[in-house]
């Protein structure tokens, strides 16, 4: 089964839902804030995606937060930033087996959904 991961009141994510609904897709919600995350969660998706793809620095969470907290930050100052500002990734993120995939686009999910069986 899917995963979207989000936060329930990011307009990018209702519409990453409201499509998987109207596709019949299978899927559990995650919200980032109500569900928390694990750093397991946070490792396995930077392994998978890239630490690039995964931090939002548009947002305003990473604009809010102290110039010395952004600066010097390893992979794993990264993961545990994140950990600690789950605001921080990008929305929303959808994984599944051998699936991970953030943002929500309607061509890119009809073409991650091809290779995906309906539970």
């Amino acid at each position: 089964m899917l995963t979207l991961y989000g936060i329930n009141n990011c307009d990018t994510v209702r519409k990453a839902r409201k499509w998987l609904d109207a596709h019949q897709v299978d899927y559990h919600f995650h919200d980032f804030r109500k569900d928390g995350l694990t750093a397991e969660q946070i490792s396995r998706w930077t392994d998978s995606i890239g630490i690039d793809k995964l931090l939002n620095k548009r947002g305003t969470t990473w604009r809010q937060l102290p110039e010395e907290r952004k600066e010097g930050l390893d992979t794993l100052g990264l993961q545990a930033l994140l950990l600690e500002h789950p605001a921080l990734i990008k929305r929303p993120l959808l994984e599944g087996d051998k699936l991970c995939h953030v943002g929500f686009n309607e061509t890119e999910y009809s073409a991650l959904m091809n290779g995906v069986t309906h539970e």
